[in-house]
């Protein structure tokens, strides 16, 4: 349970997967969380119902100024932010020497940056006043599993080298904001299907490579995010924690 329980969270990419699932654990264990979608004429079935409509918010984070708006918005509604989860980050599955719709590994690899990592930097930029003040804000971005060991990538190098540069952001912000009381961590997933997923994750072949034997669920997902955004974690910050049964060691 995230403490205390009147924690106002933002979740961003949260009409959705892991997202979803982690504003969900958070709202159940009475923080007041705050979702966001980004397309579409209305929010998604759901949300409203679920998280209220003063807490539900549309925003294209790729957008200037949308990250502040955002924010803002959060802060009128609740009077400030303690807690930012940070669910925000398409992904991209092609070798560098490939040609796709999406453009070569240069276009590639601007969107991939836009997306995960531009977004992160406006989102934390427009948090950071709110979490410093609340005196133990935190902060968890969202990377994947196996940046530790700086591997290669066979099929998805240009969205692996964004979270890397992600870690690398989240490694600095945690330096930069611990005197200020406030913790930024990563969380890592492995393989974890679901709804909304990358069919890729269906793929039998990356079973055979989990040495946990199976792959992972979005509530074990959440399950993590929360901890990091907790008292018990207290003592944590700039880590990277995987939640990938030991995929990609």
């Amino acid at each position: 349970m995230v403490e205390p329980k009147q924690s106002v969270v933002l979740v961003t990419g949260s009409a959705r997967g892991l997202g979803l699932a982690c504003a969900r654990r958070l709202f159940e264990g009475g923080a007041r969380v705050h979702v966001v979608w980004r397309s579409g004429p209305a929010a998604p079935r759901g949300l409203v119902e679920t998280f209220g409509p003063k807490r539900v918010h549309r925003a294209d984070l790729e957008e200037p100024g949308a990250a502040v708006a955002l924010v803002d918005a959060v802060a009128k509604v609740d009077g400030g932010l303690d807690r930012l989860v940070h669910a925000v980050g398409p992904y991209h599955e092609g070798r560098l020497d490939e040609r796709t719709p999406a453009g070569g590994a240069g276009e590639v690899a601007a969107q991939m940056w836009s997306g995960n990592v531009a977004t992160a930097i406006a989102t934390f930029d427009a948090a950071r006043p709110h979490l410093r003040a609340a005196s133990a804000g935190a902060a968890v971005f969202f990377g994947v599993a196996g940046l530790a060991g700086l591997r290669a990538r066979r099929d998805c190098a240009v969205y692996a080298a964004a979270k890397s540069a992600l870690l690398v952001l989240v490694r600095s912000w945690a330096v930069e904001e611990g005197p200020f009381g406030v913790r930024v961590n990563a969380v890592s997933p492995g393989v974890v299907p679901h709804d909304d997923a990358h069919p890729a994750t269906l793929d039998p072949k990356l079973l055979a490579r989990i040495p946990a034997g199976r792959t992972g669920r979005p509530e074990e997902i959440a399950d993590a995010v929360e901890w990091l955004l907790g008292p018990r974690s207290a003592h944590v910050t700039g880590v990277d924690l995987p939640v990938a049964g030991g995929w990609m060691l």
